[in-house]
C-alpha cells in the first residue's frame, strides 16, 4: 500500500513538473544566441532600413517634385513600419539592432542632405532605386539561409514591400527620362 501511495505522488509530481520544465526550457532556447549569420543580416537590414527613413524625411522635405516628396514619405511610412518589425524579431532572438546607422550610411544621408531641387531627385531616383535592387536580392538570398522562422517571415513580409517600392519609383524614373 506504501508502494503504490508513493509511486502515485511520484507520477502526480512528474505530472506536475513536466510544464516547468518545457518552460523552462523555452526559456534556455529564448536566451540563445542567434546564428552569427542571423545577426549579420538583422544588423545590415537595421541599418539600410534606418536610412531609407531618414532619405525618405530628406526627400518629403527637399524634393523639387510631388512624385519623390510623396515616395519619400512613403518610405518613412514604410520603412518605419518595417523597422519596428525587424526590431520585433530581433529582440525575441536576443540580438541588439543599432541605435544609429553606420558610418558609410551616414555620409549618403549628409550628401543627399546637401542637395536640393532638380539634382536632389535625380539623385534620390537613382539612389533608390538601385538600393531597392541590392536590398531585394539581399533579403531573398537571405531567406534560403536565415535560420529563425521568424526572421524568414519577417523577410518573406518585406520583399513584396520593397518590390512595390522598386515599382514605383522605376516607372517615375522611365516616365521623367521620356
Amino acid at each position: 500500500m506504501k508502494i503504490k501511495r508513493t509511486m502515485l505522488v511520484l507520477g502526480i509530481a512528474t505530472a506536475l513538473c513536466a510544464p516547468l520544465q518545457l518552460s523552462l526550457a523555452k526559456d534556455k532556447e529564448k536566451g540563445a544566441k542567434a546564428p552569427a549569420s542571423d545577426a549579420a543580416f538583422i544588423k545590415k537590414a537595421a541599418n539600410g532600413g534606418m536610412t531609407e527613413v531618414a532619405l525618405g524625411k530628406v526627400a518629403a522635405e527637399k524634393g523639387e517634385s510631388k512624385e519623390v516628396r510623396d515616395f519619400g514619405s512613403r518610405m518613412v511610412t514604410d520603412h518605419s513600419k518595417i523597422n519596428d518589425q525587424l526590431k520585433e524579431v530581433a529582440g525575441k532572438m536576443n540580438v541588439e539592432v543599432p541605435a544609429k546607422v553606420n558610418a558609410k550610411h551616414q555620409a549618403m544621408i549628409d550628401k543627399m542632405s546637401s542637395m536640393s531641387g532638380a539634382a536632389f531627385d535625380k539623385a534620390y531616383v537613382k539612389a533608390m532605386v538601385k538600393d531597392h535592387k541590392k536590398d531585394i536580392a539581399e533579403f531573398e538570398a537571405a531567406s534560403k539561409s536565415v535560420k529563425n522562422e521568424d526572421l524568414k517571415k519577417f523577410i518573406d513580409d518585406a520583399v513584396p514591400v520593397m518590390k512595390e517600392h522598386l515599382e514605383k519609383i522605376q516607372k517615375f524614373d522611365q516616365a521623367k527620362k521620356s
